[in-house]
């Protein structure tokens, strides 16, 4: 069981800010909704142009300001409920699904008209979140960005309990952000996952679609603090290993994660669920299914669902942390939160929806996310705990790596990993350069049926991303290439591989800088040290472009690293030892681009230690002890 305190938070929503944030709502009352129609997205000409936005951010770079705004009240209360923190070890892991992605599409079409690119790090995915760090003068460490989609927040919880028992540190700041643009809201459409008539009716017959929002959330963790707002006693993280936009029909992989989170909570009775909800035909009925399966068909139909996304919008990054807060919310005010959304409840996806919100006494919340790529992530968390010891921390050993400089030929990989050539062909080259590093990596150690994945990408999908911008240039917001937008996201790269090699452990993405590969290699170690997996897949990718090359001053190149953090030390040449991930310093030297950080794990001899700074303000080590 995990004995991680949240101590503090700040968080904004189109509700309002703190509390008013997250709120489940007074007794009594309906579920409040703060979805409109947008005059940004309508000018674009979107078919259906809504989004909860934010109010009091004007234009310019959304998603800084929503981060650094949920960040400040975090420190507020910290400072105000736990003097001297900043003197402490403190971590930052930040999740987000489009990072400065508003930034990034001016950038492109500044690009495409000749011009240049004055402060390329605010349009990178970990743009927003260096730039808030900063303003902290402190370093953190760890420092991770988590690129798991929609499931990123959740996934940096879950991450930050993990750390904290390693006791890497002794406060984490966790959470997530996203901003609303009008190129991921054109993506979304036209996967035609938004709702043509707001607000959307999650559970409920008729269901179209979600509708995307805009918000942040910064919860600080800390282990047996004198004062908390609630526990996280247990958490899980699976891959569906499947489809890349669509969820396993049978919701196999979401209930996994679930029944891992509540294993390790040792919870045999949950009041509340916030669910993922996004209201889309296949999703929610996945959803229900996993429930089902998780928490036995009874105790299925006896807790409370609660879907925040028919009131605050699909905030994406920041989705789970916000519903998390929303359940600590109920928990510690004693109510049963209220469901947005009207029409009758879908026979095909039971789940229990209040229409005003209820007196009660909810002691344990289920908190669930899914994102594209196949991740899964649930946390357990409670107003009490027991305090019982956490897992103890295993030993993690690393294999020696393999690298690609280039991409298998589509045809040559097709035939290997049994695909359809047209999947191969649809991908973009940062996936197949993925592909084909893992496809050397199986080959070298076997089968790895089972295992999770860490995908290491600092410029990630930019060079996809571009292309994206430039089709709906071209063509008009309602004309962009459904099968492209999924490979706008960094979590692609670690779907398609996860689905090509049925990895079905903790898979996600990381890239918080151009040390992005000793973040991937970091993470699995911890994971697997907790035991939320036996082996973990490590890919360091680069896709360098003509976007990428320009921002990246010519030194980025493409190619792919693969290597195996695992519990057995068969086969491996050491033990992960010291792990540092700073941010919020002054880096030594220009650092080393991308894949290249993982590159000295290929040689025949590895060295005992990793280095790679990411300018200006990043640092990052890994420490090894021979076998």
């Amino acid at each position: 069981m995990s004995d991680a305190q949240i101590v503090a938070f700040g968080a904004v929503s189109a509700l309002g800010g703190q509390w008013d944030a997250v709120s489940a709502g007074d007794v009594g009352s309906r579920a409040m909704c703060a979805i409109e129609r947008d005059d940004e997205l309508a000018g674009v000409g979107l078919r259906n142009p809504f989004a909860a936005r934010v109010r009091g951010i004007d234009g310019g770079d959304r998603g800084t300001a929503l981060l650094r705004r949920a960040l400040g009240g975090c420190a507020a209360s910290l400072d105000r409920d736990r003097p001297g923190w900043r003197s402490e070890r403190v971590g930052l892991i930040i999740g987000t699904s489009s990072g400065g992605m508003r930034a990034a599409q001016a950038a492109f079409d500044a690009i495409a008209d000749g011009g240049t690119v004055s402060d390329p790090e605010r349009m990178m995915y970990f743009g927003p979140v260096a730039a808030a760090a900063r303003e902290f003068r402190m370093v953190f460490d760890p420092a991770i960005v988590v690129l798991a989609a929609c499931a990123s927040s959740t996934m940096a919880v879950g991450l930050g309990v993990r750390w904290l028992e390693r006791q890497s540190c002794d406060v984490v700041l966790v959470g997530g952000y996203d901003e609303v643009g009008t190129l991921v809201a054109a993506g979304f459409e036209s996967l035609r996952v938004i709702t043509a008539r707001a607000p959307p009716r999650p559970f409920r017959v008729g269901r179209d679609g979600t509708v995307l929002g805009e918000g942040a959330a910064a919860i600080a963790l800390a282990r047996r603090s004198p004062s908390s707002l609630g526990f996280v006693l247990g958490f899980g993280a699976t891959s569906d290993s499947g489809h890349l936009t669509a969820p396993d029909r049978q919701g196999l992989g979401l209930a996994r994660a679930a029944t891992l989170a509540l294993a390790e909570a040792r919870a045999s009775n949950v009041d509340l669920v916030s669910v993922h909800g996004s209201a889309t035909p296949f999703s929610d009925a996945s959803e229900a299914l996993a429930l089902q399966k998780a928490l036995g068909g009874p105790s299925a139909r006896l807790a409370v669902v609660h879907p925040f996304k028919a009131q605050i919008g699909h905030t994406m990054g920041a989705s789970g942390a916000l519903e998390l807060l929303t359940c600590v919310d109920a928990i510690r005010r004693g109510v049963l939160p209220a469901a947005a959304g009207d029409g009758e409840l879908d026979p095909d996806a039971p789940a229990r929806m209040l229409e005003v919100t209820q007196p009660g006494t909810p002691r344990v919340a289920l908190k669930l996310s899914s994102a594209f790529g196949g991740s899964n992530a649930a946390i357990v968390v409670a107003g009490e705990s027991a305090f019982a010891a956490p897992r103890s921390r295993r030993p993690a050993y690393v294999v020696r790596a393999v690298h690609r400089a280039l991409s298998v030929p589509r045809g040559e990989l097709a035939t290997a990993l049994r695909m359809p050539i047209e999947r191969i062909v649809r991908a973009d080259e940062l996936v197949r350069l993925a592909l084909s590093s893992v496809l050397l990596l199986q080959v070298s150690h076997g089968s790895l049926r089972g295992a999770g994945l860490v995908v290491g990408t600092p410029l990630a999908t930019l060079e996809t991303n571009a292309l994206f911008a430039k089709q709906m240039r071209e063509h008009g917001a309602r004309s962009v290439w459904p099968r492209l937008f999924p490979y706008t996201s960094p979590n692609a790269v670690a779907g398609e591989v996860s689905s090509a090699f049925g990895l079905t452990g903790p898979c996600f993405s990381v890239g918080g800088g151009l040390h992005a590969g000793l973040e991937a290699l970091a993470a699995a170690a911890v994971l697997v040290e907790s035991g939320d997996a036996e082996r973990m897949v490590v890919v360091a990718v680069d896709d360098a472009g003509p976007v990428t090359e320009m921002l990246a001053g010519g030194t980025l190149t493409s190619g792919s690293v693969a290597s195996l953090v695992q519990r057995d030390p068969s086969g491996a040449f050491a033990r992960v030892a010291d792990i540092s991930l700073r941010r919020g310093v002054v880096a030594r030297g220009d650092g080393t681009a991308g894949h290249k950080a993982l590159m000295p794990l290929t040689l025949p001899r590895p060295p005992s230690t990793l280095e790679c700074s990411s300018p200006p303000d990043a640092d990052a080590s890994i420490t090894f002890e021979s076998l």
